[in-house]
């Protein structure tokens, strides 16, 4: 039935039931239970439906400093309470690009995140390296290059170094892995980008064993305390912990020839239908940041105002020129 026959249907319907109202004594009651019949269904589904709810992103939190930080140590409950480090800093600006999202911060352990989205469950990250094996259940989606603060390196104990001098070059983790003399720890299920990750798998009888670390940055208090020689962290990892744990030893940083393998920042979410609709909102609104010609704005704002190295600022703006003016990249 077209939409005026329906209106005239609705108006004659309605007329009987007020003159029928007018002439019976119970015709109240009749005209209200004659009126919701006669009305169609369709049309008091619309009535009665409630307006819906938006889609709800779930996204992990860790306290990861300095990338990642927990105000006063505790887990951020809303998008304005992250922090201003180069993770949890974009994504705080990313998530007030997506108001068309209710967004949940959950803080989960690194295992028991896998193991929610392996069980199902849909969960995004930013805190996640991109890996063949995890294409197996996150779809990727990338966000911008890596900063220098990303170029892993060995940390030992400063009063260790004449253990570890490599005549003024990087340190080879493979060399490294040779010295049967040398304790090394990292933390289990832990990424550090393709070339490493492969260089530790490949070769699991001298790889630095992996153990369950704590909250926060255990290793590194193991590593002052000498119950192990050295471990594999970013340089401003160190730097927030030694500014919180201060006094000798002290930790010192070497480059590591295999350091920089970790080529973009990526967001990922889990391989459900939910997932795929969240990344492609990820994707596309990295795309239009990138293109946004006020992007200087949340460049700051990502920041909280600090001022980035130049190189590092040259290298992001010739990124976001080309991201901003491809098409979607998705894995």
């Amino acid at each position: 039935m077209g939409r005026g026959r329906l209106t005239r249907s609705l108006r004659r319907a309605i007329g009987s039931a007020r003159a029928l109202a007018l002439n019976t004594r119970s015709g109240a009651a009749i005209t209200a239970a004659l009126l919701v019949a006669l009305v169609p269904t369709q049309v008091r589904a619309t009535v009665a439906q409630p307006p819906s709810m938006p889609a709800t992103i779930r996204w992990l939190v860790q306290d990861l400093p300095p990338h990642f930080s927990f105000r006063d140590g505790r887990a951020p409950q809303r998008p304005d309470e992250l922090g201003q480090g180069e993770v949890d800093g974009f994504l705080r600006v990313l998530i007030a690009r997506m108001p068309q999202f209710r967004h949940e911060l959950v803080e989960l352990s690194l295992p028991r995140f896998q193991a929610q989205v392996r069980q199902g469950e849909t969960l995004c990250t930013v805190l996640h390296v991109r890996t063949p094996e995890r294409l197996q259940w996150l779809y990727f989606t990338p966000l911008h290059p890596p900063m220098m603060s990303r170029q892993i390196h060995v940390i030992v104990r400063r009063d260790d170094l004449a253990r570890f001098e490599a005549g003024g070059q990087p340190l080879k983790l493979a060399d490294l892995m040779q010295r049967r003399e040398l304790v090394g720890l990292l933390p289990r299920n832990r990424s550090y980008g393709p070339r490493i990750d492969q260089l530790l798998a490949s070769r699991p009888d001298t790889a630095p064993r992996a153990v369950v670390a704590g909250r926060g940055a255990n290793l590194l208090a193991m590593l002052k305390a000498g119950r192990m020689d050295y471990t594999l962290d970013y340089p401003a990892s160190v730097d927030e912990f030694m500014t919180q744990h201060p006094g000798p030893p002290e930790l010192a940083k070497l480059p590591l020839a295999e350091g920089r393998s970790t080529m973009v920042a990526v967001s990922a979410c889990s391989r459900t239908p939910d997932g795929r609709r969240a990344i492609e909102a990820i994707d596309r609104t990295v795309r239009e940041m990138a293109a946004d010609p006020q992007r200087e704005q949340w460049i700051r704002s990502w920041r909280g105002g600090a001022t980035l190295d130049a190189d590092d600022h040259q290298r992001l703006r010739r990124y976001l020129d080309e991201r901003g003016r491809g098409p979607a990249q998705i894995d």
